[in-house]
């Protein structure tokens, strides 16, 4: 069986371990003689299934009873609108820090409702770093603050929880979710699509306080409403049932593992040996992000030049490294280490990056 190192930004790597256990109970799902594909979403074993799910996400973030779990469709890019049209007005606006483009898109959407206040944007340094904490302007008579805890293509990260006062704190966690263990209490609310770091593409993960979604604008259609899928369990209509059952799985699997702690020292030892890489090349490799707002979750960088580039993206492949190529917005080199990715992976890449060095 041929496997790669798939370091691809999403869909990305999965464990393992959880490919092989959905594999073999694929035809035969909980002995009811179904796949999980054909299982409805009504029957016991799969409501044990989502439940449980639900369960392992609040254990692993340290949350109690106050917070909700909800699956929904729409990958993050519809949370960017449902979020400012569930708690933002003109009065009361939603507040967003701009710092990739992600982030940039979830402000347009609550721009183009007339509910958007800009607290800090790093554009005019091309997405380099994430803003400290006393350049944030957070309207006081702001709905939320937004922001996007990493950022995926820039390859940056928020390394502090932003105090905010009075105002409740969102985060679009798609590309960090259950990365490292984090004050989760400090968020009102933290939405993931779960294809970068917890499953296959289908669902968004939304863990919110129960006290935010209990009641939602009765004018907004029912698929925009949050108490839709609050007060129905995320049941209200079909869920994507195959990608809850994976994500079910690879929470687990995390838990297994010795929980965000013990995932967090094997995510930092992955980051230090790419970093290490790119900061002992002489310049061969620049980083694109600052150092102090480097992401733990995707190393990008460049070569000296295009030709180069090009180059090394098909000799890593040729080397069964998979999926480093840079977004074009970006360029050169993108390294996405997720949870899945094992230590030894980022060795072969570092190892590769100084061979390829010494021999260009």
């Amino acid at each position: 069986m041929k496997r790669v190192y798939n370091f691809n930004p999403g869909p990305a790597t999965l464990p393992l371990e959880v490919l092989q256990e959905a594999q073999a109970e694929f035809l035969n799902f909980g002995d009811s003689g179904m796949s999980i594909l054909e299982i409805s979403h009504r029957a016991k074993p799969y409501e044990k299934v989502h439940n449980q799910a639900k369960a392992d996400i609040l254990e692993l973030m340290d949350l109690g009873d106050d917070y909700e779990v909800l699956f929904i469709q729409g990958g993050a890019s519809l949370q960017f609108a449902m979020i400012p049209l569930n708690f933002a007005t003109k009065e009361n606006p939603g507040s967003y820090a701009v710092t990739g483009t992600f982030a940039k898109n979830a402000y347009k959407e609550a721009e183009n409702l007339g509910v958007a206040q800009l607290a800090a944007s790093t554009e005019a340094e091309i997405f380099r770093r994430v803003p400290a904490q006393s350049e944030l302007n957070i309207a006081q008579n702001a709905a939320y603050f937004h922001i996007c805890n990493n950022n995926t293509i820039f390859g940056t990260e928020f390394h502090y929880v932003p105090e905010t006062g009075a105002v409740p704190l969102f985060a679009d966690m798609s590309s960090d979710m259950l990365s490292r263990p984090w004050d989760f209490k400090k968020f009102s609310l933290i939405y993931a699509g779960v294809q970068k770091n917890l499953g296959p593409a289908g669902v968004v993960i939304v863990v919110v306080k129960k006290s935010l979604v209990e009641k939602s604008l009765p004018t907004l259609p029912t698929m925009l409403r949050y108490d839709t899928f609050y007060k129905k369990n995320s049941l209200y209509n079909t869920p994507p049932a195959f990608s809850i059952y994976m994500v079910g799985k690879v929470v687990a699997w995390l838990k297994a593992q010795g929980g965000l702690a013990e995932i967090a020292k094997r995510n930092a030892r992955k980051a230090e040996i790419l970093y290490a890489a790119i900061d002992e090349s002489e310049g061969f490799y620049t980083g694109h992000a600052e150092k102090n707002s480097r992401s733990l979750m995707n190393v990008t960088f460049r070569l000296p030049n295009e030709e180069l580039e090009k180059k090394f993206v098909a000799e890593a492949l040729e080397n069964n490294l998979s999926g480093v190529k840079g977004h074009r917005s970006v360029g050169g080199m993108r390294a996405s280490i997720y949870n899945a990715m094992p230590i030894e992976g980022a060795e072969i890449l570092a190892e590769f990056m100084k061979k390829f060095r010494r021999n260009a």
